[in-house]
């Protein structure tokens, strides 16, 4: 990019070459479509990721039900990895059997994660299910929704900006390529004469 700092410099400068001057013209180029389609591109990305996840979190909580459940007993004392949705990883979980109702009324049994610390028989704790009485994860809440949308945008965006830098740098490869292949031409023209007295006389 620095040389479009010297592009209005070079228009008349005589040592200016046409390659010099295409360079910068590519750069300032490239340049307006990092500042014009990395912004767009991340704006759209990240609406119709906000679009769809927002959908996906209404169908989540349309089919997914907070249900009690009941410890009939604890199936192992070590604690088990944290619950992903959760801000912190203190909140750990046990593995217990438990009895619960769907939300058709069927009775469930099965074994579940609870977040109590000493789980006793007759305990209750809240697990997500879905319309049969199945236990399914959390369903995606609005706020990370929307947080998975910004990222997913801020990634389009650099991507865009990523991919027209790289196909500036690539244009100037070839361009410099292009300009050492003339001056090897130039050089296999001058021979192995060049520079000495008399020469082309």
């Amino acid at each position: 990019m620095r040389a479009i700092s010297g592009l209005w410099r070079w228009r008349r400068n005589p040592l200016c070459r046409a390659t010099d001057l295409a360079e910068a013209w590519l750069a300032l180029a490239a340049l307006v479509l990092i500042l014009l389609v990395a912004p767009l591109a991340g704006s759209l990305v990240g609406g119709a990721a906000q679009d769809a996840l927002q959908r996906s979190v209404r169908e989540q909580h349309r089919a997914r039900h907070l249900v009690t459940a009941t410890v009939v007993r604890e199936l192992d004392r070590s604690p088990l990895d944290a619950d992903p949705e959760t801000s912190t990883g203190r909140d750990l979980r046990t593995r217990v059997l438990a009895d619960w109702t769907a939300p058709d009324g069927t009775a469930r049994h099965g074994s579940a994660l609870a977040s109590l610390k000493d789980p006793q028989p007759d305990d209750e704790f809240r697990i997500w299910t879905d319309r049969q009485g199945r236990m399914v994860a959390r369903p995606l809440d609005s706020a990370t929704a929307s947080t998975h949308a910004v990222l997913a945008g801020f990634g389009a965006a650099l991507a865009a900006g990523g991919l027209i830098e790289g196909g500036r740098r690539l244009i100037v490869w070839r361009m410099v390529r292009r300009r050492y292949a003339r001056w090897d031409q130039a050089w296999d023209k001058a021979g192995p004469d060049w520079g000495r007295t008399g020469t082309g006389s």
